[in-house]
C-alpha cells in the first residue's frame, strides 16, 4: 500500500460518504486536501463501527487499540492508517481530538438519551468539534489557539444540525438526541417522536434548538477572517451548506421522520458562488 494509494482510496470513501464536505474541501491544495480526506476516513471508520458493526463494541475497543498502536508508532498496511501516518508526518497534528472522537463513540454505544443540552453539547463535542480540531493544523496552522473556539462552535453547530435532520433515523436506531428537559418544557413525548409526529410543540421544539445551531453558527463565523484565504473558502463553503439543511427541513414543513433534508448540487453550486467561489473549481 502506497501513499498515493491510501490517499486515493480516502478519497473515494470521503466522496461516496460525504458529497458537502467533500465539495468544500475539494478546493484546498493537493497535499491539504489529501490530508483532509485521511482524517475524514479516520472519522468515518469509527462512527461506522458503531452504526453499523456487527459487535460495535468489540469492534471499537479493537479500533482504540489500533489507534494507540498507531501512537506508538506502529502503522498497520490498511489504507486509512498508511495515509494518517504521512498526515501526521507533514503537519504538527494533535492527538488528542482523535483520542476525543473515540470517546463520543463510545457514548453512541452506551447512551442512547441526553437529559440536558449541557449534556448534549458534550457529545457534539466529542464526534464533531473534534474534527475541527482535527483539521485546524492543515487549515491554519498559525492560528490554531485564535480558532480552537470558533472550530469547536462549528463543530456543535453541525452536529446539532445533524441530529434536527436524522430524528427519525435516530429514532430507528433507539436514540433520541433532542434534550429531555426541553422534550419536557415543549410536552413532546418520546411517543410522539416515535410515531414521527410533526406537531405545532414538535416544530417549536426543533425551531428552539435549530436557533442554538444557528447561534453557533454565527459564533463560529466572527472568527473565519483568521483562516488563509484558500482554507476560508472552504470552511465557509462547508458552514453554508451545513446550514442550509436546517432550510431545507423547513422547506419540507419538518418531516424529519420519513424524508431526509438534503441539499442539491445546483444549490451547493450557488452557495459557493455567493462566497466568490464562480471561478473555483470543485469536485
Amino acid at each position: 500500500m502506497n501513499i498515493r494509494q491510501a490517499y486515493a482510496q480516502c478519497e473515494a470513501v470521503t466522496a461516496y460518504h460525504s458529497k458537502t464536505f467533500y465539495r468544500a474541501f475539494s478546493v484546498l491544495p493537493l497535499h491539504d486536501r489529501n490530508a483532509i480526506w485521511a482524517i475524514y476516513a479516520f472519522c468515518r471508520r469509527v462512527d461506522d463501527i458503531v452504526d453499523e458493526g456487527k459487535q460495535p463494541h468489540q469492534e471499537l475497543q479493537q479500533f482504540e487499540k489500533q489507534w494507540e498502536s498507531f501512537l506508538g508508532g506502529y502503522t498497520e498496511n490498511d489504507f486509512m492508517w498508511v495515509a494518517l501516518r504521512d498526515v501526521f508526518s507533514r503537519y504538527d497534528m494533535d492527538a488528542e481530538p482523535f483520542s476525543h472522537m473515540i470517546e463520543g463513540q463510545k457514548m453512541d454505544l452506551t447512551v442512547h438519551r441526553y437529559d440536558t443540552f449541557p449534556q448534549l453539547l458534550r457529545y457534539c463535542y466529542c464526534v464533531a468539534s473534534t474534527v475541527g480540531l482535527m483539521l485546524l493544523p492543515i487549515l491554519a496552522p498559525h492560528r490554531r489557539e485564535q480558532l480552537k473556539e470558533s472550530a469547536i462552535a462549528l463543530g456543535e453547530a453541525m452536529q446539532l444540525t445533524n441530529i434536527l435532520r436524522d430524528v427519525g433515523e435516530d429514532m430507528a436506531r433507539g436514540r433520541i438526541y433532542l434534550p429531555r428537559e426541553w422534550m419536557n418544557m415543549y410536552e413532546v413525548s418520546e411517543q410522539d417522536i416515535a410515531f414521527g409526529r410533526v406537531t405545532n410543540a414538535f416544530i417549536d421544539l426543533w425551531e428552539h434548538i435549530a436557533q442554538k445551531a444557528e447561534e453557533k453558527y454565527a459564533y463560529a463565523e466572527a472568527a473565519f477572517s483568521l483562516y488563509p484565504l484558500s482554507a476560508r473558502f472552504a470552511v465557509r463553503g462547508a458552514t453554508l451548506m451545513y446550514k442550509s439543511i436546517l432550510h431545507a427541513v423547513r422547506e419540507q414543513q419538518y418531516d424529519v421522520f420519513t424524508k431526509r433534508a438534503f441539499v442539491s448540487d445546483e444549490q451547493k453550486k450557488a452557495l459557493l458562488q455567493q462566497i466568490g467561489g464562480e471561478n473555483v473549481e470543485v469536485g
